[in-house]
């Protein structure tokens, strides 16, 4: 009972509280002991001191350009000039982006590039897998090493958990400075276990910088034991816009205790490939447990909300907050083209069935729901009308939005808005479109299943 009294004086989304006091009646003493290690809150934590947060800005900043010279709609610019209230992050011009949307060819560029490196390379991953393309990138990094190259490795503790100890303890020797994130042991397990660092981004002198939903790990590649295929996201930039990879980096890697990365240049030279979109406008935002507003969702808000022909969706799990689908649904009802594509069955047979307690919903407000039927869906993708395409690590659901540390690129640009419009129709023609009368018939056990994980979802 006084647990429910701390978590009712916090004054937290009713959604989440109700949550939470449904499964402290439910289930009292595992109640108690799920909330002490996910219950807790660490916003306005400060990751890193104000003076270091204005040095790294200042080299950052440099690198910045204005909306206004793109001529973009005022949609766009209102979308920008949010990221800024709320991150604080600059907006570049004249970036390149190539986007790739399977493994191979992510690792076929990433491991081209971190072998042609030249003076530092920054890389940062949820899982860096003790298997054959970890090893692959783990041996070019001893490479660079030798060659007197700075190596710096983030992997996020939790999310590497099951990779053997001797693997990362042999990159440390090697010269590679790898350390986990918010490593989990006692006495912090409980103050630690709920927040994951899930970004998944590479910075190469500084010139080059990876984004996405792909870890370093197989099964991006092959979809490893469970599923043939695995279809994802990742981008690949090059420009002004490195200097926000750096500078997030740099606030992480400084918030674990390393020294403070000042020595940004981007002045490199980088392979352009044929592929790449040129001159793309882009902001990065990150968000997480420790900052003052759900960054990400409040940015997805806002271009939801400013759709006047389309919102598209690529998410492995569609678990939104109420505000987040009131505005799908407020677009879908003003008759603004909205998809969702979900896969057929994900990597978590828990929250699949989380997704599908809200696709009913969502037909009724006439919201195109699609299941990815190749293998696993697991691109995170946010695409609205002409300009904007968002890509990045962040899932559409409440541990992304509010437990997560995550990263998202918001790219504005009418040729890569439209080159991602086909990528996502041609993942249509690998999907199955939702039919309401169809989904109204649905096995009586599946929908228990998805009613109670429903209640749960605000703490999944």
């Amino acid at each position: 009972m006084l647990i429910i009294i701390v978590i009712l004086s916090e004054n937290r989304n009713p959604v989440k509280s109700l949550a939470w006091v449904t499964v402290l009646l439910l289930l009292p003493i595992v109640g108690i002991i799920l909330y002490l290690f996910f219950g807790r809150s660490i916003k306005n934590t400060r990751m890193i001191s104000r003076r270091n947060r204005r040095k790294l800005r200042r080299k950052e900043r440099k690198a910045s350009g204005t909306p206004e010279s793109m001529g973009l709609s005022e949609e766009s610019v209102q979308q920008i000039k949010l990221g800024k209230s709320l991150t604080g992050a600059p907006f570049y011009t004249g970036n390149t982006v190539e986007v790739f949307t399977n493994g191979t060819d992510k690792f076929a560029a990433l491991e081209r590039d971190l072998a042609s490196a030249k003076h530092s390379i920054y890389i940062q991953y949820y899982i860096f897998e003790d298997d054959t393309t970890g090893h692959r990138v783990a041996d070019i990094l001893r490479e660079r090493v030798k060659a007197g190259v700075i190596v710096l490795l983030i992997y996020d503790h939790v999310g590497s958990f099951h990779v053997r100890s001797r693997f990362f303890k042999k990159l440390r020797a090697d010269g590679i400075e790898a350390h986990p994130f918010f490593k989990v042991s006692f006495p912090q397990l409980g103050t630690r276990v709920n927040w994951r660092n899930h970004r998944k981004l590479c910075i190469i002198d500084d010139c080059i910088g990876y984004l996405g939903g792909m870890n370093v790990a197989d099964r991006y590649i092959d979809g490893g034991k469970t599923f043939d295929s695995w279809r994802d996201t990742h981008v690949r930039v090059t420009g002004p816009v490195t200097a926000a990879l750096h500078f997030s980096f740099a606030v992480d890697w400084n918030f674990m205790g390393g020294r403070l990365l000042e020595n940004y240049n981007g002045e490199g030279t980088p392979y352009i490939s044929p592929k790449a979109v040129c001159n793309v406008g882009a902001q990065l935002l990150t968000s997480g447990p420790t900052s003052q507003w759900a960054n990400v969702a409040i940015a997805f808000h806002k271009a939801i909300a400013n759709a006047q022909r389309r919102v598209y969706i690529h998410t492995p799990y569609f678990l939104p907050t109420e505000a987040l689908l009131k505005a799908l649904q407020s677009a879908a009802l003003a008759h603004v083209d909205v998809r969702i594509m979900v896969p057929r069955h994900s990597d978590s047979m828990m929250l699949t069935h989380a997704t599908n307690s809200y696709i009913t919903e969502c037909l009724r407000a006439g919201i195109k729901i699609y299941f990815y039927e190749e293998g696993m869906l697991h691109s995170k993708m946010l695409l609205v009308d002409d300009e904007l395409v968002s890509i990045g690590s962040t899932n559409f659901d409440f541990r992304s939005f509010d437990y997560n540390f995550e990263a998202n690129l918001f790219f504005f640009s009418k040729e890569l808005n439209s080159k991602m419009i086909e990528v996502f129709k041609n993942d249509m023609s690998r999907s199955t479109r939702v039919d309401a009368a169809s989904w109204r018939h649905r096995p009586l056990a599946s929908r228990m299943a998805e009613s109670v994980l429903r209640l749960l979802s605000p703490v999944l």
